[in-house]
């Protein structure tokens, strides 16, 4: 995928985000390009969101 694709698809996530006044992080950002990019996977990226919250509200 392009970097114009990804960035995008990381634009648009981020406005659809951001009406529900939730909007992406730089992290958020960074891990989405990862994943369109075959870095790391969408699931070890929920994954590992998964791990760090469940340290932080545990």
């Amino acid at each position: 995928m392009r970097s114009e694709q990804i960035e995008f698809l990381i634009k648009n996530v981020n406005s659809t985000m951001a009406m529900e006044d939730m909007p992406l992080t730089q992290e958020d950002k960074n891990r989405i390009s990862d994943c369109l990019k075959g870095k790391s996977s969408f699931n070890q990226a929920v994954n590992e969101l998964v791990r760090k919250y469940q340290r932080l509200y545990a």
